[in-house]
This record gives structure tokens, C-alpha cells and sequence, in this order.
């Protein structure tokens, strides 16, 4: 499975590296208008679907197509298609992913990464109620793949943030792409599709934790829940300078829910795993490009006081975080 904002050739060089292998393509360009573009080995099928988005073109086109192939396959996914959603939409199928391959264009990631675009203000939302933005899918793009490729050689901050961000896959340059070496050199514990229930650990591949050329990690974690209000202000701060947060949080007005809280640029997302599986505990992890202090500060504030904790159960809170949603912020 191949994905990226810049994909150049890479698709190409993975089908040639496999004998007999089926090369599969989509082009969504058209989808806000129900239409969608698919190449199977170069054989064009122009689909129209009822309703235009990218979980119908899943579920309508792409699983029923691999679920057929009697073959290996390599997937060219479309720019805006992040590839956790594609391999959520295979679980449970009889598609078996051997590996994510994302390409990553180091002049325009980084900016891309950490910003507050949306993916329409690029001319490339999904459908009108498309509001990603483009920092939530580049990120997810690297932060996914089992094996990345550099169109040019990083810059350090670049370099330190994938480090950082999935430290455990690897890399080549465009320029001189060897695709089987790529492929075997990916370990064996690596995700190839697969994700946990959101209770795993959040320093997947052993991150390293010191800072280098100005990019962190902050890892906050605690035994006392925040304050539902102090914590929706907070979240500004992981908006700015940041690339990548991640966590689960508990929020003194829902003792027994465990929140999933995830940051990518501008770009913000919170839902509900469910009650939690054990004892409950925050945990976040934040990859950032400035003073980590303020983030860790910004946090500390959140948490809840003794004597709101001696109260919660008297207390009415006011939480926006009641029902649980998906949102971008800008």
C-alpha cells in the first residue's frame, strides 16, 4: 500500500519489484461529485457513486475489488486517503497487508505537518463535509507507514521529527530506490495494517525521548482526571508548534470513560474508547517544535485541584467533551 501527498514513482518501482503482481489505482479528484476514477493495471473504470465520500468508496469499490484479486497487489491510494482508514476498512476481510509504504516530500512536509490548512482550501476535500486538514493526513500518512521515502535527503528538524514520529520504520531515498531492500528491511513487529484498541502504548517503536535540533517529546501522564473547561482551553496549546499528539484523558465529569485525544497541526480529533480497561491514568505524548515547558504547564493546569476532587460527585460541571466528536480547529 502506497500513500502520500508527493508519490512519484514509488507505486511503479514496488510492482516492478514484485513478479506478477496487480498494480491498483484510485483517483478521487471527482468524488464530490460521486465520481471515482480506478486503474487495474492500467485498465480505466470510471464509477459513480450515490453518495460521494470516502468510506463508500471503500466500502462500495475498494474492499469488494481486493477481496477479488486473486493476487498480490500493490495499492496506489489516492493523495488525500489515509492509509489506517483503508487497512480499518480491510480488517476482517481475507486482504492481508504486508506492508504501508508513505512518501514524504521533506521540503513541504514539515510546514504541512505542523499547520492549519484544510484539505478544501487545498482543492482536495474529500466531499463538502470533508473537513480534515491537511496536517491530520500527512501526518497519519508517515505515522502509519511501515517504510517511509524521502523524495530529497531531510533537513535535521525534519529528520529528528520522523525520528520521532515513527522511529521503527525505514527509509530510502527516492534517488536510488532499492523497493526489496525497502521492504525487508521492515521489522518483524511492525503494524503491516494492524492498530490496537487505543489502550497500547503511545511511544510505538521506541521513540527517543531527548530533544534534537529543537524538536521534543513531551510524555504527561498522571492519576487525577482534568478539569473538563480547563482542559478545552488547553487544547489551544496543542495547536501551535506541534506536530503530533496523542493520548488517552479522563475528564472528572465522565469518571468511568476513557477519551482519546489527537492532535495533528491545526487539526484536532477527540472520541471514546469506551470505559477504561483498568486503573485510569492520563497519558499523553506530544511531538513538538517549541518550548515543551509551555505544553507541560499548560497540562499541569488542566488537572483537576484537590477540593474539586473531594466535590466532583456535587459538583455540575460543564463539559464539552459530553458527547464525544471529531472536529477540525483552526
Amino acid at each position: 500500500m502506497v500513500a502520500g501527498f508527493t508519490q512519484h514513482d514509488v507505486a511503479d518501482e514496488l510492482w516492478r519489484a514484485a513478479p506478477e503482481s496487480v498494480l491498483v489505482r484510485h483517483d478521487l479528484t471527482g468524488l464530490a461529485e460521486g465520481v471515482v476514477r480506478r486503474w487495474v493495471d492500467g485498465r480505466l473504470t470510471v464509477l459513480e457513486l450515490a453518495h460521494g465520500c470516502v468510506s463508500c468508496t471503500l466500502r462500495l469499490d475498494l474492499v469488494p475489488l481486493l477481496e477479488g484479486l486473486d493476487a498480490r497487489v500493490v495499492l496506489h491510494l489516492d493523495p488525500m486517503l489515509e492509509p489506517e482508514a483503508v487497512c480499518f476498512a480491510l480488517s476482517g476481510t481475507g486482504v492481508r497487508v504486508e506492508a504501508v509504504v508513505t512518501v514524504v516530500d521533506p521540503a513541504t512536509w514539515l510546514a504541512d505537518a505542523t499547520g492549519g490548512d484544510t484539505l478544501a482550501e487545498r482543492g482536495m476535500g474529500a466531499a463538502a463535509e470533508d473537513e480534515r486538514t491537511v496536517a491530520q493526513v500527512v501526518v497519519g500518512q508517515a505515522e502509519f507507514a511501515d517504510a517511509l521515502v524521502l523524495t530529497n535527503d531531510p533537513d535535521p528538524v525534519t529528520a529528528a521529527v520522523l525520528d520521532r514520529l515513527n522511529p521503527a520504520a525505514p527509509r530510502q531515498v527516492l534517488d536510488g530506490l532499492d523497493a526489496g531492500a525497502l521492504l525487508g528491511a521492515v521489522p518483524d513487529d511492525a503494524r503491516r495494517g494492524g492498530f490496537d484498541d487505543g489502550f497500547g502504548s503511545l511511544l510505538y517503536g521506541a521513540p527517543p525521548l531527548t530533544p534534537a535540533h529543537g524538536v521534543s517529546v513531551v510524555r504527561f501522564t498522571g492519576v487525577r482526571p482534568f478539569h473538563p473547561m480547563r482542559l478545552h482551553h488547553a487544547v489551544d496549546v496543542l495547536l501551535d508548534g506541534v506536530v503530533r499528539t496523542r493520548g488517552r484523558v479522563w475528564v472528572v465529569s465522565q469518571p468511568d470513560e476513557a477519551l482519546w485525544l489527537e492532535s495533528a497541526g491545526g487539526g484536532l480529533r477527540v472520541g471514546n474508547l469506551g470505559p477504561w480497561p483498568g486503573a485510569r491514568e492520563q497519558e499523553l505524548v506530544v511531538i513538538t517544535t517549541k518550548d515543551p515547558a509551555q505544553i507541560t504547564a499548560a497540562l499541569d493546569n488542566a488537572v483537576v485541584t484537590d477540593e474539586e476532587l473531594a466535590l466532583a460527585a456535587e459538583l455540575d460541571f460543564v463539559d464539552p467533551f459530553a458527547e464525544w466528536h471529531e472536529e477540525s480547529e483552526i
